[in-house]
């Protein structure tokens, strides 16, 4: 029991016992006091400490006590007298708080142990590792505040990495450095000390798309009968530099082929192959480049137009005057392909040219159908995003009657394969999209983009329904096999039927549309906010940028703009009463990069 004055310890602190009673009265350093139960203080001294202040530091041999003692055990009271030949409260505090250090001897006031030399250099070696691994780690900090990092720095940058691409949720680096837990603000530190270039990408790999080229086997193509269809002139249409072609359309007098690159020849329901694309889900298109869904192999093969005569699987159909189609059928061939651009298909159809114009009735047929069913129309600003050698082209896509005139060949495709397959219970996901809330046609700009927000998106479904956007009452996607999983999966099922094999059942069906669209959704995702991600890195480095904005939306004290050569949209706020469709110039005010934001005001 100590005694008014003794020295004790409370939860690792000395203090000082003033007063007696069912509860002890403490003093602490600083002159607070405290009430306290008997089993909370620990005896060190019995006293008389008059002050706290006397408990100084003394100079002893306690290392010469361990030496002695070592591996044995003794008493405070006892090791305190054989290195200070003295028991006063301030040599018992130096003697503990060396036992409390626990290097040389650990335990309790009434039972010391002292540590064998053994334990005594490990503990000594662990101490001098950690306080050089703290030096280093204060080193390190100070060199990422400075932004001088050193070569053997870059190992422990792995961790910002992944909180950047959103593949962990905490940094401790960024943590200790002040900054919040965020992948913009990885994104932001990474670029600042140099690791990651300014223009560095990280949405993809943020987004979960696959980003890894494909190094597998690609089978040859089987031996089978096809139809041979090389004696009709056959053209791929595509933008400039397109190096995947895999649709193309021809004519057999009122007979219209739409050629699709024949992937399931090569790529079976189950293999390697597949189950890549099925884990893709789609191709990756960005600015920068593409990240495919199937090896290289695949569409030096089968692209269309890429050799000489290529094989298709090819769907052919009539186009009564009403824009129905009838006499459908889906055959394997062999054809021989012309490539051509949008732009050289433009001018030949300007030009009269007999196909061209023949293949311009039959799609117009189509499209007013179409129109007349509710199909939407909206003609918002597109542009084509390049980076080529470190620089961002972007440039508009003009609204050319040749793209219009492929757009639809391919929907007819679609909707041939969609009632092939309706017809012949074939189990295939149909696209569908369900019809808006009824409205006017949209005629003007600001209209459409009020328009375009109010349809749903398009969804995969094993039962068939209307696709309200495209004004077709069945659809599903066939044309872009080498793009999508979804196509490809139509094919497989096609395939199957023509050979007269046991096709996937609605629930296999399902499971792998599920598998693919989870994936394909994180290249959708991922190719968005590429966009976006260059489009800014193309206003960043256009110093004092300026263009023309469209207004097309208006909320409170703020205006949605549309900047037409960049079809971007941003929103700023008005000082000046604005209306819809008006036109502004516009004018940059900054970027931010890692936010994927940027702000704009408005001149004039």
């Amino acid at each position: 029991m100590p005694s008014l004055d003794s020295l004790v310890l409370y939860k690792s602190r000395a203090a000082r016992v003033v007063s007696l009673g069912e509860k002890i009265e403490i003093e602490l350093n600083g002159g607070q006091r405290k009430r306290v139960r008997p089993k909370d203080i620990v005896l060190l001294h019995p006293g008389p400490l008059r002050d706290l202040a006397e408990l100084r530091a003394q100079q002893g041999d306690l290392n010469e006590a361990w030496e002695l003692l070592e591996g044995e055990e003794t008493t405070l009271k006892d090791l305190t007298e054989l290195a200070f030949d003295d028991f006063t409260p301030a040599t018992a505090w130096t003697t503990w708080q060396l036992v409390a250090d626990g290097l040389a001897f650990s335990g309790t006031p009434a039972c010391i142990q002292a540590r064998s030399r053994e334990v005594f250099e490990r503990e000594q070696a662990e101490r001098a590792a950690r306080e050089t691994a703290e030096q280093d780690w204060r080193d390190f900090l100070e060199r990422m505040s400075a932004a001088r990092l050193a070569p053997q720095d870059t190992h422990r940058l792995a961790e910002i990495e992944r909180l950047a691409l959103a593949q962990s949720e905490h940094s401790r680096i960024l943590a200790a450095l002040g900054y919040q837990q965020t992948p913009e603000h990885a994104h932001r530190a990474l670029v600042r000390i140099g690791h990651w270039d300014k223009d560095y990408n990280p949405h993809p790999i943020r987004c979960g798309a696959p980003t890894g080229t494909l190094d597998l086997t690609v089978p040859d193509l089987p031996q089978e009968d096809r139809l041979d269809l090389t004696h009709l002139p056959a053209y791929a249409i595509d933008d400039e530099g397109s190096d995947d072609p895999d649709d193309a359309v021809s004519l057999d007098g009122e007979r219209m082929w739409v050629h699709v690159a024949d992937v399931s020849a090569l790529v079976a329901p189950d293999s390697e192959l597949e189950r890549e694309a099925r884990a893709r889900g789609a191709s990756l298109y960005l600015p920068e480049g593409i990240v495919s869904m199937l090896p290289a192999g695949v569409t030096e093969r089968l692209g269309l137009g890429l050799q000489e005569i290529s094989p298709a699987l090819s769907f052919g159909f009539r186009c009564a005057p009403d824009g129905a189609l009838f006499d459908i059928e889906v055959q394997r061939t062999w054809i021989r392909v012309e490539r051509l651009t949008y732009g050289c298909a433009e001018d030949r159809m300007a030009s009269d040219d007999a196909f061209f114009s023949a293949l311009r009735a039959l799609t117009e047929r189509f499209q007013a159908r179409r129109i007349a069913c509710g199909a939407s129309r909206l003609e918002l600003p597109e542009v084509s995003i390049k980076v080529v050698d470190g620089q961002v082209l972007i440039r508009p896509l003009p609204r050319l009657k040749s793209r219009e005139l492929v757009m639809d060949a391919m929907l007819m495709a679609g909707e041939a394969a969609a009632r092939l397959c309706l017809d012949n219970d074939i189990p295939i996901p149909f696209a569908t999209q369900m019809a808006p809330e009824p409205g006017e046609e949209p005629t003007d700009l600001a209209a459409m983009y009020a328009r375009r927000r109010c349809f749903k998106p398009t969804r995969l479904s094993l039962t068939p329904d209307i696709h309200a956007g495209l004004g077709l009452p069945l659809y599903t996607r066939v044309t872009s096999p080498m793009r999508r999983y979804s196509d490809l999966l139509v094919h497989q099922q096609l395939r199957a039927w023509l050979d007269g094999r046991d096709l996937l059942n609605q629930q296999q069906v399902l499971e792998r549309i599920g598998e693919a669209d989870a994936a394909s959704l994180a290249v959708r995702r991922g190719e968005r906010f590429s966009n976006q991600h260059w489009k800014l890195v193309f206003l960043r480095n256009a110093s004092g940028w300026e263009g023309e904005g469209i207004v097309v939306s208006l909320e409170e004290r703020r205006a949605v703009v549309l900047l037409p050569e960049l079809a971007m949209e941003t929103r700023v706020r008005l000082r000046d009463e604005v209306v819809l469709n008006q036109r502004l110039r516009m004018a940059l005010n900054e970027v931010d990069l890692s936010d994927l934001s940027a702000s704009f005001r408005i001149l004039g």
